[in-house]
């Protein structure tokens, strides 16, 4: 994988062959190329859904970690919602969502999520959360309540939730989202095994392998999905290996997205991934056996979540 790819965007694009540490990376930036440009389109439509949710004490995922395709997104209607609060009991090297002692939380919630998502008229909806460890299910009980919201309010719409680890919690947790299952169910690697310690302080590969897998133990007919981002240190052929890791573990859906650091405090950027080798890396998770794949430089877990749903599940 790592010599076809290499030779194939030689001149263009440089391969970690080698473990990256902090130690190994420039001090300068890597500096950020063309198909990175994102085109601003009108923000009427932008701050209509930022009015909306703003009314109803919501908070989106697409705000808070600064996703580069939040103007599209909210252009179009279009918004990932992000529950149980602003500040996450983590605190990962690449995420710039808050961290802290989280808010108690709050039972209007769930209701607020679906009256947005009735007005937003959607036809697929995303639920996503900050890390709750202060939680003894993580927070299980609470997606729940979202989801049984949204089902009452938009029947007809299928429901991604997005979740975090539950690490220590995953049997209380799935106990309580089998009452009301998602149509999605979505966790994120988000990097390989040997970056977790500096990008997932707190997290732990192995784990979260094991709770998409015995999600779909669980709930069989609930399709599983996952992603990573690329750019964090990683070489080609760990990108592989994740892939395998996930279909060994019984994970139907994948994305793959170039990771953007957030700020100068954030882990740098070692590498911007080519589309074209994007385009390779999707083709090799699609002769694995993911039923859907979504592999290009913005692509994120929820961009374009409805059309990744559509397309060839439902």
């Amino acid at each position: 994988m790592s010599n076809k790819l290499g030779n194939k965007q030689r001149g263009k694009e440089k391969f970690h062959k080698m473990p990256v540490s902090k130690m190994d990376r420039p001090d300068v930036p890597v500096e950020k190329p063309d198909w990175m440009s994102i085109k601003l389109p009108k923000v009427e439509k932008i701050n209509q859904v930022t009015n909306m949710l703003r009314a109803n004490s919501l908070v989106t995922v697409c705000e808070e970690a600064r996703c580069p395709n939040l103007a599209e997104c909210f252009s179009s209607g279009t918004a990932t919602f992000m529950i149980m609060g602003d500040k996450c009991t983590r605190r990962c090297g690449f995420c710039d969502v808050a961290h802290g002692r989280p808010d108690a939380l709050d039972p209007l919630e769930p209701a607020r999520v679906a009256e947005a998502s009735a007005k937003m008229n959607l036809s697929h909806v995303v639920i996503t959360s900050v890390d709750r460890d202060d939680l003894p299910d993580g927070g299980g009980a609470h997606f729940k309540e979202c989801i049984q919201a949204v089902r009452h309010r938009l029947p007809n719409a299928s429901i991604e939730i997005l979740v975090p680890d539950f690490r220590g919690r995953m049997d209380k947790a799935l106990e309580e989202l089998v009452k009301a299952p998602s149509d999605i169910f979505n966790h994120n690697l988000e990097t390989v095994s040997r970056l977790y310690k500096e990008a997932r302080a707190g997290s732990d590969y192995q784990w979260s392998l094991d709770l998409l897998k015995e999600h779909k133990k669980r709930l069989p007919s609930v399709y599983t999905k996952s992603g990573i981002m690329l750019g964090l240190g990683e070489t080609d052929d760990e990108v592989v290996q994740v892939m395998k890791d996930l279909r060994e573990h019984n994970v139907d859906m994948l994305t793959l997205g170039q990771y953007l650091a957030p700020s100068e405090f954030h882990m740098p950027v070692t590498r911007y991934v080519t589309p074209e080798t994007f385009v390779e890396f999707g083709k090799i998770a699609k002769k694995m056996g993911f039923v859907h794949v979504a592999s290009g430089p913005l692509v994120r877990s929820s961009y374009h979540a409805d059309e990744q749903a559509k397309s060839d599940l439902f």
